[in-house]
């Protein structure tokens, strides 16, 4: 399964992510924090992937 992870250098904080998948990634700092790595069935991380401004999300494979 895919996970998220957020390039922190990147991450601009604009919180597109969040409000589309908000049981896995939360604002925190003005910057994206991965909260639920594991909740990806619960929205479509690819959409929050495609729609981060700068590119600073990536889904990465954990097996």
């Amino acid at each position: 399964m895919a996970v998220p992870v957020v390039d922190q250098e990147l991450c601009i904080g604009c919180g597109v992510c969040a409000e589309l998948c908000p049981e896995v990634f939360e604002i925190r700092d003005e910057k994206s924090l991965v909260i639920g790595p594991d909740r990806c069935d619960s929205c479509d991380c690819e959409e929050a992937v495609a729609s981060c401004p700068v590119s600073a999300i990536e889904l990465v494979d954990n097996t």
